[in-house]
């Protein structure tokens, strides 16, 4: 099929081992589509993990370009973009797409889901890892909200099996159990951490995201029971955003306030 989106300026498409991006989108079976350059690493590392070792094929989908990130590199945008490849060449993607969006564009134009339509007319991927929708970042709820949208376009029996919006800008420990998502990702934790490290006109731009990455995933292992031995050392948090992709007409807004609600049910349940 003829794509749109891969001749417009700004897009970079990077297939590690060479050959046709097509070809390449067919054979994934574990998608991770994030806001940022650095996003797939820090939350869809479970499935990063998990191709590499042989249990599928991971590509990813960045749609900023990461022009307003924090950073004193010169030309910043193409600094990222670099860097997002590299790191897709460490992680053994099959394909690494970026839209190359500013994050405006990313929040109010509707033509992102249509993008995206583009990849989900190429992909048939198992499991899907993206924002989730309670997240603090604009563009990251927006960005979840597109996906969604996108996947609602698809033929039913093409929609993946488990959709998954992580954690990143706000933690998910306070979903409660049977809502709260665990993400092993204790394997290869000297790749991850090398992984995260790539990403160095951001850490050396003032943050410090390869060391606060590692530490959250090991505090979400620890802390996710009082009353058992640590079952990962660790650990990503995410809600299944499932139900979204299976009920057409279920409100994503209805969807997270239910999820809210039974948050604040949780917590008076304790005090009372």
């Amino acid at each position: 099929m003829d794509s749109g989106f891969e001749h417009r300026v700004g897009v970079d498409i990077f297939v590690p081992g060479g050959g046709d991006w097509r070809e390449a989108l067919e054979r994934v079976t574990h998608l991770g589509i994030g806001a940022h350059a650095d996003d797939l690493e820090f939350m869809a590392y479970a499935g990063i993990q998990e191709c590499r070792a042989g249990g599928g094929v991971f590509a990813g989908v960045t749609v900023t370009d990461g022009g307003g990130s924090v950073g004193g590199a010169a030309d910043l945008v193409a600094v990222r973009r670099a860097e997002q490849r590299q790191a897709a060449e460490m992680g053994r993607y099959a394909v690494m797409i970026q839209f190359g969006r500013s994050s405006g564009e990313v929040r109010t134009q509707a033509a992102l889901a249509a993008d995206l339509g583009e990849i989900f007319a190429v992909a048939r991927p198992r499991i899907v890892y993206t924002h989730n929708p309670a997240d603090r970042h604009e563009t990251h709820v927006a960005l979840s909200s597109a996906v969604i949208e996108a996947l609602r376009e698809v033929e039913k029996s093409r929609r993946p099996e488990r959709v998954f919006g992580c954690e990143v800008w706000r933690d998910l420990d306070w979903l409660t159990d049977d809502d709260r998502v665990r993400l092993d990702c204790g394997r290869d934790r000297e790749f991850a951490a090398q992984l995260n490290s790539v990403f160095r006109s951001q850490i050396e731009g003032g943050k410090r995201y390869d060391l606060a990455v590692m530490g959250r995933r090991r505090a979400q292992a620890t802390f996710d029971d009082p009353r058992s031995s640590d079952a990962s050392e660790m650990v990503t948090l995410a809600m299944d955003l499932t139900p979204l992709i299976e009920d057409d007409d279920l409100s994503l807004r209805d969807f997270v306030a239910a999820k809210i609600d039974r948050f604040r049910e949780d917590v008076l349940r304790r005090l009372a």
